[in-house]
């Protein structure tokens, strides 16, 4: 009877804190990866490639996969600024403050049991990843949490401002608290590097509107808003005192293998001094320039470590309580956990994956897909939607040759 009743126990003091800091129910539990020690772990400038049947995969059906994903290329201009004017160029100021660089073509990866089966286009090539750069962010924001330099998640953001940051001193911004902005339900009001929160996708019928939008209780309404970001991103700024592309750089893309070519930057007024030092507030995405540009293989890489819950080789990175607390559904968004983690709840994003499956999502698209049923990690670059992601996710699905979660059995050579 003991021996019954131990695992239960256990699992209830795992996920009393999980509750405790998100209030939220938390998403459904991943299937275990693979064990340990039998655990492949890619190094630097060196990750090793299989062939599908290797990995329990068909060749065939893995082809026709990636043919689906350079067929889906996101039709128009490669011309970045053009493109971001046709995304957002109805937008009041609209204007770029960040850099920008011209896209390449569809692009990506396929790994399984962490080898690489499948790569299309230019998956070398550092492109913008736009609104993938959240997960980033959200995951710095998450180390914080782990070091203790931010106690709870439901803490007020106000209460972790110095002296002169009056980010959060207006009567309805002080209710925020920490994961209204890592869930983009903060509902913030006001002007940061010159973007008014009303212009990022305007509400209203008219333009009169824009400005006179409906105020929320913050954590009562989801609304994507890459002003409300910025500001997570000046907030985490101060928590860190330090520049957040050195943070990331230093605990995460270092021990993970990453080259050197990622880049995330800022706007050109985006300075702020900390400690006497100039530093720029990096963006959350690419909506006016800046945000992450980064290639296929390190967006791979940070799709692993997350499939590898938080570790990487013998190292833990990032909690398995944050990586939780992240894959818990909003209680305004139900395909949502924090910034942008993208869940598959009741599989109608996508009805091919499994509903545990996530993906980290920024316009183009730009994707990477996670799959712990499967042991899959996919990277997928200027894919035009998730009807096709969905029909490249279903050849993928449909290659395995193993049932699901048999894969851990597979030796690796």
């Amino acid at each position: 009877m003991l021996r019954r009743a131990l695992p239960i126990v256990l699992a209830a003091l795992v996920l009393a804190p999980v509750l405790a800091q998100t209030g939220q129910r938390p998403a459904p539990a991943q299937r275990p990866a693979a064990p340990a020690a039998a655990t492949y772990f890619p190094e630097r400038l060196d990750w090793q490639h299989k062939t599908p049947e290797d990995v329990g995969m068909n060749s065939a059906l893995v082809n026709e996969a990636v043919q689906l994903a350079i067929a889906a290329d996101t039709p128009g201009t490669h011309d970045m600024t053009l493109f971001l004017k046709n995304s957002f160029g109805k937008e009041p100021f609209d204007t770029l403050v960040g850099p920008v660089k011209d896209r390449g073509p569809a692009s990506g990866i396929i790994t399984r049991h962490g080898y690489v089966v499948a790569q299309w286009g230019e998956p070398n090539r550092a492109d913008i990843v736009n609104s993938v750069t959240k997960t980033f962010l959200t995951t710095v924001v998450g180390l914080a949490w782990q070091r203790g330099l931010i106690k709870d998640v439901n803490d007020f953001a106000r209460d972790y401002m110095p002296p002169h940051v009056d980010l959060f001193d207006a009567p309805h911004n002080q209710n925020i608290k920490w994961d209204h902005l890592l869930r983009q339900t903060s509902d913030w009001q006001g002007t940061l590097w010159g973007k008014p929160d009303w212009a990022d996708r305007p509400v209203g019928e008219k333009p009169d509107d824009w400005a006179n939008r409906k105020l929320y209780e913050p954590g009562s309404h989801f609304k994507y808003n890459d002003v409300r970001v910025n500001v997570m991103a000046l907030a985490a700024l101060q928590v860190w005192r330090r520049p957040l592309p050195e943070v990331l750089r230093e605990e995460v893309m270092e021990p993970i293998g990453a080259s050197s070519t990622w880049r995330w930057y800022g706007y050109e007024n985006s300075w702020v001094e900390v400690d006497g030092k100039k530093i720029q507030s990096v963006s959350g995405g690419g909506h006016w320039g800046g945000g992450m540009f980064m290639n296929s293989y390190d967006m791979g890489r940070f799709g692993y470590l997350f499939l590898r819950n938080g570790t990487w080789k013998d190292k833990r990175i990032v909690s398995e309580r944050w990586i939780q607390m992240a894959r818990t559904p909003g209680s305004d968004n139900k395909t949502y956990g924090y910034a942008n983690w993208y869940l598959n709840t009741d599989r109608k994003p996508l009805p091919a994956a499994p509903e545990t499956a996530v993906r980290f999502v920024g316009n183009g698209s730009n994707i990477i897909y996670i799959d712990w049923d499967n042991d899959i990690v996919a990277v997928f670059r200027w894919i035009r939607g998730d009807k096709q992601l969905n029909e490249v996710i279903a050849k993928v699905m449909a290659s395995m040759k193993t049932l699901p979660n048999t894969a851990a059995q597979v030796p690796a050579r």
